[in-house]
């Protein structure tokens, strides 16, 4: 048994990995070397760079993958920044290099492998969530935004649905693995994870101060009377019951946390859109340079 996973040595997925029974092949990719937890080993990792990327997947031990948690995410202020790639930031690591991370780990995942990706309900108008919805899943004006024809005025708004757009983009990968042939040949289970409002993530350790030191902070005092905020042990919990043992009612991908418990929502009319997930899944593949 092996396990890989992005996004456990802080927020929501130090405690998803806290929960997870790591046997000796559990590896933790990320950044900071660190000390090794909970008997997972941690190797270097950047999203912001697609050969980071690869030298992650080819130096896995040589055995199959039954769990994949690719769960790192961020938000950042505007879209100003570029990867090392080219690429807009926001949508390049959260996307793109989990996208290649995941096509990548592919043909090693084993026969009834568990598969989760870690989207967001801001991928939803009809959330509500306060955070500018996206507007499409164009994985090229997303990676150049520059290009984009309807472009945001306003800086801050448009790094936010940058943020919205990626995980629109996690969610509709999620849904194409999970009716693709290879997920139903090896009988892989595919989850698509939305922990609401949680804080304590680490999400906003890149957006302005004023969000950083007085929206955020506040949050946790908020919990109590929000039907779509969850502590930081629920939505840990939340990621560890998909990564391990949750089943999913049929034909559904798409978990929501709300108030500590696993539902089953629809996604988005957009998520839904087979054509639209079939040209990100192709457009994702030749960014990412996959033939």
């Amino acid at each position: 048994m092996m396990i890989v996973m992005t996004g456990g040595t802080q927020g929501l997925g130090r405690v998803a990995a806290s929960h997870i029974r790591a046997g000796k092949s559990a590896i933790m990719g990320a950044r900071g070397s660190g000390a090794s937890q909970d008997n997972w080993q941690h190797r270097p990792l950047d999203l912001a760079s697609l050969g980071s990327v690869r030298e992650f997947v080819s130096g896995l031990p040589n055995e199959p993958i039954t769990h994949l948690v690719l769960n790192a995410g961020g938000q950042r202020p505007d879209i100003a920044q570029r990867t090392e790639d080219g690429f807009e930031s926001t949508f390049a690591t959260n996307h793109l290099a989990h996208y290649l991370l995941l096509r990548l780990a592919m043909p090693r995942l084993a026969e009834g492998a568990r598969i989760v990706i870690t989207t967001s309900g801001t991928h939803d108008p009809a959330e509500k969530t306060g955070v500018p919805p996206p507007r499409h899943a164009d994985a090229e004006l997303l990676a150049h935004p520059e290009n984009e024809p309807d472009a945001d005025r306003s800086a801050t708004v448009a790094g936010m649905r940058a943020y919205s757009a990626s995980k629109l983009c996690n969610l509709m990968t999620a849904l194409y693995l999970a009716r693709s042939q290879e997920a139903r040949a090896g009988g892989w289970s595919v989850f698509a994870y939305d922990p609401g409002l949680t804080p304590g993530t680490g999400l906003v350790r890149d957006q302005h101060w004023a969000v950083r030191k007085l929206v955020w902070p506040l949050l946790p005092i908020m919990i109590r009377f929000s039907n779509d905020m969850n502590t930081l042990e629920d939505a840990g919990r939340g990621l560890a019951e998909l990564a391990t043992s949750a089943q999913a009612p049929t034909g559904r991908t798409y978990a929501a946390l709300r108030k500590g418990c696993l539902n089953w929502p629809d996604p988005s009319a957009l998520a839904l859109d087979e054509a639209a997930q079939n040209k990100l899944w192709v457009d994702s593949a030749r960014l990412v340079g996959i033939g």
